[in-house]
């Protein structure tokens, strides 16, 4: 529903007793050591023409600390969503209404959210202890995911193992799964999900997708003919510093935490440091931009793990990154409009993707190349993919409820990863029977 452009808020407290609030919530979130975004507003903006496309991205451009774009600037079929911080939401909705730009208040309060979502992990965190079991349906630390692999590989040893491919920047271990029935360098598979570290719905994602491996091997025949020519690597956590940081201080923190001497914002965009494309237009090479690609290409100890070890393996034909959240399937290339080699067997593979995907929930994705269909992104990991020999490269950007954008509440977890293994699954079956 369309808000006015005042906001449409309605009643409220005055501002004198707003800025009470608003102080102490800060002085308890800093006691407690998490970021608070009290009166933090999602708006969401659908702009008529290129031009006002435009004058968001100058926006972005103006203020990189301050506007916050869940979902860029990208076309005008497209709403584009920022998060405004509390403090600059006058000045940032001045500007849009001095440019004709109507806009809706998609999310009202960010840390009503965030205080839900703490608590439904609290209660879930409980009911674990309590059960002995591992929840499929909660968000978790990354300390619990971590320990959730060491058993899960345990418990199915005769076919998964657990590998490390290097350490992050704050020195955390940087896993994957295999899940393999034997053989050495067979031809494989590629899933990563969480390369942006807010992005939770994607980490619950990958690990769904693990348990689904698993117990469809020896049941389904799709599957099983799978991972009895090929192997599979998961790689849940692709951001680990930025995902603890997640949880310990900044829920909405998306980069990764690398600093550097004399700079004083932290961070790089994980998704814009790759070698494909590397610095062009759809990153940043202002450190304190949320999609800040990074000194250089494979700067980052998390992209250089990850490429090197897909480029010493040798033998990966299929790519598939996982992201949130504007429900789409798409390949290669993001750097550019120019349409791949493969571009007809993509799109054709991407279709039949999201028509298995819509099967299940009735849920619509758009598919298409990355910058045809979402927006220029440069120095992404699919190109590089596809740049390197893996045809069949594949992004998720996840559900998008329309409410919550990356925010998605634990509910939708089961959901989302259902859906999203029918479209993995016709991807990979797709792999092992068009070699190449």
């Amino acid at each position: 529903m369309q808000g006015t452009l005042g906001g449409g808020l309605g009643p409220g407290p005055s501002a004198v007793d707003r800025r009470a609030l608003l102080v102490c919530c800060f002085i308890l979130a800093s006691a407690l050591g998490q970021m608070n975004f009290t009166g933090d507003q999602v708006l969401r903006i659908l702009a008529k023409n290129e031009e006002q496309l435009s004058l968001l991205r100058d926006l972005e451009s103006l203020k990189p600390q301050k506007v916050d774009f869940w979902r860029g600037p990208a076309r005008p079929s497209l709403p584009v969503d920022m998060r405004v911080p509390f403090a600059e939401l006058k000045d940032v909705k001045t500007y849009l209404e001095s440019h004709g730009l109507v806009y809706s208040i998609m999310i009202k309060d960010i840390q009503v959210l965030l205080d839900e979502e703490r608590e439904t992990m609290a209660k879930s965190r409980r009911l674990e202890r309590s059960a002995g079991s591992f929840s499929y349906s909660s968000y978790h630390t990354l300390e619990e995911i971590y320990n959730w692999i060491d058993s899960f590989v345990m418990e199915n040893a005769d076919i998964v193992s657990k590998i490390w491919i290097g350490d992050s920047f704050e020195n955390r271990s940087m896993l994957i799964l295999k899940f393999s029935t034997g053989g050495s360098q067979r031809r494989a598979i590629w899933i990563d999900s969480g390369i942006h570290s807010r992005e939770w719905i994607t980490h619950a994602t990958g690990i769904w997708t693990a348990k689904q491996i698993v117990n469809e091997y020896g049941k389904d025949g799709t599957l099983t003919n799978i991972l009895n020519d090929m192997d599979i690597f998961l790689e849940i956590v692709s951001n680990p510093d930025g995902f603890a940081f997640t949880h310990s201080m900044n829920r909405l923190w998306r980069k990764n935490k690398s600093s550097r001497p004399g700079i004083s914002c932290i961070g790089v965009d994980l998704n814009r440091n790759w070698r494909s494309g590397f610095g062009g237009n759809g990153s940043n090479d202002n450190p304190c931009s949320e999609t800040y690609r990074g000194p250089y290409p494979h700067s980052e100890p998390e992209v250089a793990a990850t490429a090197d070890f897909i480029t010493a393996h040798g033998n990966v034909k299929a790519l598939i990154s996982i992201h949130s959240y504007s429900q789409m399937l798409m390949y290669p290339y993001g750097h550019s409009l120019e349409p791949v080699a493969d571009q007809e067997e993509l799109h054709s593979l991407a279709k039949r993707a999201v028509q298995a995907l819509y099967k299940v929930h009735g849920i619509k994705y758009i598919y298409g190349s990355i910058s045809t269909t979402l927006y220029v992104a440069s120095g992404i990991t699919l190109d590089w993919a596809y740049d390197s020999g893996i045809k069949y490269s594949f992004s998720f950007e996840l559900r998008d409820t329309g409410h919550y954008g990356f925010l998605l509440p634990a509910s939708q977890i089961i959901p989302t990863a259902q859906e999203t293994w029918m479209a993995i699954r016709t991807i990979m079956e797709h792999t092992l029977n068009h070699p190449y």
